[in-house]
C-alpha cells in the first residue's frame, strides 16, 4: 500500500524522530510512504480557540495535498481527530459544495497510527524489539474521540522483550489539552502532578503514548523532577528492533538536548 504521512506540527518541529519511526515501521512492513512537503497544520489550535474561518485555509490545504492518497497515517490522536471529525464541521459551515464533498471523500482515509496498523494493515506483531519496562498512557483524543480502544496495547504486547506494566488511573487526563494548559495553568499543573504520581507508581522505565503533545507535557514534568523516567512515542517503540535498538538512556523529554536521563527519582508535589 502507498501511504501518506501527515507528520503533525509538534512532531515536525520538536520530535522528527517520530516521523522517521513511522516511515521505518511501515517500510519494514512492506509499504511505501510518501511525505508531501506542502502539508501544513491541521488547524486544531485555531478551531479550539474560536478562529474557525481562519482554520478553513488549513482544511483546504489538507484536501489539496492529500486528495490523491489512498491512506493517510497520523501519529497523533488529537490531529487525526481534528481532521476526521472537525474538518467536516468547518467545511459544512464555511465551504462550498465541492469542498464539502472532497472532505467527506478524504477523511475516511485518514487513520491514527494504531488504527492503520491493526484495522487497515491487519497486523499487531510488527517485528519490534524493546527490552524495557514500559507503561502506556491513553491520550484523551485517542481514547475518547477516536475510540482506539486496546489497539495500542495489542501492538505493545506483541513487542519482543518488553515488560509492559499497568498505569494506575490510566484513563485520567494528563492536563495538557492544548491551549487548556496555557489558559488554565494551575488546573493543568494539578492534573499533571496526579499523572506523574501514577507514572512513578507504575515502576516503569518509560512512558509511551500516541501523542507527542501529551508526552511533552508529562515528559517535561518527569524531567523537571529528575525522576529518571523517560517518554517515547509509540511509533518509536514499534520501530525499534534488535538490529536498530532505541536508546532509552537519552532523555527525549528535552527536545534536541541529547541530555542523559537522571537516575534520581523524586516525589512529585501535590
Amino acid at each position: 500500500m502507498r501511504i501518506a504521512l501527515f507528520v503533525t506540527c509538534v512532531s515536525d518541529t520538536l520530535y522528527p524522530q517520530t516521523g522517521k519511526a513511522v516511515v521505518t515501521l511501515l517500510e519494514r512492513l512492506g509499504h511505501t510512504v510518501d511525505f508531501p512537503r506542502q502539508q501544513v497544520c491541521c488547524g486544531q489550535m485555531h478551531f479550539n480557540s474560536g478562529y474557525r474561518p481562519e482554520a478553513m485555509a488549513m482544511v483546504r490545504s489538507f484536501v489539496d495535498v492529500f486528495r490523491h492518497h489512498e491512506a493517510v497515517v497520523v501519529p497523533s490522536g488529537s490531529c487525526a481527530g481534528m481532521i476526521r471529525d472537525h474538518h467536516r464541521v468547518l467545511a459544512d459551515q464555511y465551504g462550498d459544495a465541492e469542498l464539502r464533498a472532497e472532505v467527506r471523500r478524504i477523511t475516511p482515509r485518514v487513520h491514527e497510527l494504531t488504527e492503520l496498523l491493526v484495522d487497515v494493515l491487519g497486523v499487531t506483531d510488527v517485528g519490534a524489539s524493546f527490552p524495557h519496562r514500559v507503561t502506556y498512557h491513553p491520550t484523551c483524543h485517542s481514547l475518547r474521540a477516536l475510540g482506539v480502544g486496546d489497539r495500542p496495547l495489542r501492538l505493545l504486547r506483541a513487542v519482543r522483550g518488553i515488560d509492559l506494566v499497568e498505569l494506575p488511573r490510566a484513563e485520567s487526563c494528563c492536563g495538557f489539552g492544548g491551549t487548556f494548559a496555557l489558559k488554565n495553568p494551575d488546573v493543568s499543573s494539578a492534573m499533571l502532578a496526579d499523572k506523574l504520581r501514577d507514572v512513578l507508581d507504575s515502576g516503569a522505565e518509560l512512558l509511551t503514548a500516541g501523542d507527542n503533545s501529551c508526552l511533552t507535557h508529562i515528559g517535561g514534568g518527569l524531567s523537571r523532577l529528575r525522576t529518571g523516567v523517560g517518554v517515547r512515542h509509540l511509533a518509536e517503540i514499534l520501530a525499534a528492533t534488535d538490529e536498530n535498538p532505541d536508546r532509552p538512556g537519552v532523555d527525549r523529554d528535552a527536545p534536541g538536548t541529547g541530555r542523559p536521563a537522571r537516575a534520581a527519582r523524586r516525589e512529585p508535589r501535590r
